[in-house]
C-alpha cells in the first residue's frame, strides 16, 4: 500500500471544526451551522450528535441564536441577512477563501471583469460571486471559455475556487488568455497550498499504483478532484469512498499495489479505518509517499477566540493526533 503524505485535514478545516466544537463547549447547545461546516459527512454527523444544527441558511436560525459559517465563505448579502435577524455569527471562513474575496472586492474597485474560474453552485463560488456580483462571471471549465464575454479586454482578471485541479484549472487560464492577452493573474496563488499537496502526492504515487483510492465524501470538490488527477497521473483505476464500508473487494481484485489519499476535510480515522480494511484484504506492507510537509496553523475566529478568553478557556490550538498523522511501517 502507497500512502499519500500530506492527506486529510487542511489548516482551514481544521480550524472550522475546531471553531464548532470550541463553540458547543463555550456556549452549549445548540450551535447553529449555516450549510455543512466542511464537506465531509462523518464529520456533520459527529458534530450533529455533540449538539451542532445544520441549517441551509440563515432564515432557519431562530432569532438571536448563535450561527456558524462554513469554512467554504459567504457573500455580505448573508452576513447581512445574518445581521438582520440578531444572529451572533461566528465566521469560520477559511482564511484562504477570504483571501480570494478581498481580492474579488478589489478589482471590482477598479472596474475590472473578474473571470472565477470554479463550479456553479459551490458554496465557496456563491460566497466569491456576492462579493462583486456585477463584475463576476463564473467559468466552469475549458468548455466554457468560448461562451466568455467582456467590457473591456484590456481589464480582465481572472481568479478560482481553492479546491480546483491545478492542471484543470492552467488549461483554463491558458484558453482564456488566447482570447484575452492582457488577462491579468491574481496577485497570488488562489488554489490553496493543500489542495495543491495533495494533488501533487497523489501524482506522485498513481504511475505506481494498480487501483488508488481517494477518502471523502461525493460532495467535497477537491476529493473528486484526487480521484480524476490519480487517474490523470497514470493509476489503473481509482475510486472514492467515504468510509472503509464502502470499499468494495472486487476493485483490489489482483492487484500487487494500491495508492491511498484523502480529501482535505477528512479526518485521519477514516484513513486508519480504510488501512485496516485494505490490510485485512491483503495489503499489509504500507509505503509513505510524501511530498511536503505541512505545518500551517490558522487561530480561531476573533470573536470565538475572545470569548474564550474571557472564560479563562484555552485559545491555543496544539494538533490533535486523531485528524492528522498515523503511523506506518515503511515497506
Amino acid at each position: 500500500m502507497l500512502l499519500a503524505t500530506p492527506r486529510g485535514y487542511c489548516a482551514g478545516v481544521d480550524r472550522a471544526v475546531d471553531a464548532v466544537e470550541k463553540a458547543l463547549e463555550l456556549y452549549g447547545e445548540p450551535v447553529y451551522v449555516r450549510k455543512e461546516i466542511v464537506h465531509n459527512k462523518f464529520v456533520v454527523e459527529t458534530l450533529t450528535r455533540r449538539g451542532a444544527v445544520f441549517v441551509e441558511d440563515t432564515d432557519e436560525v431562530p432569532e438571536g441564536a448563535r450561527v456558524v459559517f462554513s469554512a467554504h465563505g459567504v457573500s455580505p448579502a448573508v452576513q447581512a441577512r445574518a445581521a438582520a435577524r440578531n444572529l451572533a455569527t461566528i465566521d469560520a471562513t477559511c482564511p484562504l477563501v477570504t483571501k480570494v474575496h478581498k481580492e474579488a472586492v478589489r478589482f471590482a474597485n477598479t472596474d475590472y471583469d473578474i473571470l472565477l474560474i470554479g463550479h456553479d453552485g459551490h458554496e465557496e463560488v456563491e460566497g466569491t460571486h456576492g462579493e462583486a456580483p456585477d463584475h463576476i462571471q463564473v467559468v466552469n471549465g475549458p468548455h466554457e471559455v468560448d461562451q466568455v464575454q467582456v467590457r473591456d479586454p484590456e481589464r480582465v482578471v481572472w481568479l478560482s475556487q481553492t479546491t480546483l485541479s491545478v492542471d484543470e484549472t492552467m488549461e483554463t487560464v491558458k484558453l482564456l488568455r488566447e482570447r484575452f492577452p492582457k488577462l491579468q493573474d491574481p496577485p497570488s496563488d488562489d488554489i490553496c497550498y493543500a489542495t495543491q499537496n495533495r494533488q501533487v502526492s497523489v501524482k506522485a504515487l498513481s504511475p505506481d499504483a494498480d487501483v488508488v483510492i481517494v477518502v471523502g465524501s461525493a460532495n467535497s470538490s477537491n476529493s473528486v478532484r484526487l480521484v480524476e488527477v490519480a487517474l490523470e497521473a497514470g493509476a489503473g483505476a481509482a475510486h472514492r469512498v467515504d468510509t472503509a464500508a464502502e470499499l468494495d473487494p472486487a476493485w483490489v481484485e489482483g492487484a500487487a499495489t494500491v495508492g491511498l489519499t484523502s480529501g482535505a476535510s477528512v479526518p485521519e480515522i477514516l484513513v486508519r479505518d480504510v488501512i485496516t480494511r485494505l490490510g485485512e484484504l491483503g495489503f499489509g506492507d504500507v509505503e509513505e509517499v510524501r511530498t511536503a510537509t505541512e505545518d500551517i496553523m490558522f487561530s480561531l475566529p476573533k470573536n470565538l477566540r475572545a470569548d474564550l478568553k474571557s472564560a479563562g478557556e484555552q485559545t491555543a490550538r496544539p494538533r490533535r493526533g486523531g485528524r492528522r498523522g498515523v503511523d506506518v511501517t515503511a515497506g
